[in-house]
């Protein structure tokens, strides 16, 4: 079992590698197309791209390691621990924030 491990070790890193490759010169291509012309900065190479890359994946992503679930599987823990009054208050509360129905506040009711 360990040598299977073993041989995949340089697939994946070539896989990475390759990943990094392309996706650094689709953001550089890019930003060397548009930003210049638009803001007027100067273009970028692709160490600055793959840099970009990194920072945006720091700022929006984050290195989490959980999955896109992780909000939506957290949400339905609490809602199960909900009583119905509750789950009712929240949806309403929602429902409000979110534009929709016509809720009031606690302090608002007559």
């Amino acid at each position: 079992m360990r040598k299977k491990w073993f041989y995949k070790i340089p697939g994946i890193l070539l896989m990475v590698t390759a990943a990094v490759a392309i996706f650094g010169y689709v953001v550089e291509q890019l930003w060397n197309w548009l930003i210049p012309a638009i803001v007027g900065w100067r273009p970028i190479n692709f160490w600055q791209a793959v840099g970009i890359l990194l920072l945006s994946k720091i700022l929006f992503g984050g290195f989490r390691g959980r999955g896109g679930n992780y909000w939506r599987h957290r949400m339905g823990e609490r809602w199960e621990k909900m009583s119905p009054e509750q789950r009712e208050k929240f949806s309403r509360a929602l429902r409000a924030r979110c534009g929709h129905g016509d809720f009031q506040p606690e302090e608002q009711k007559i």
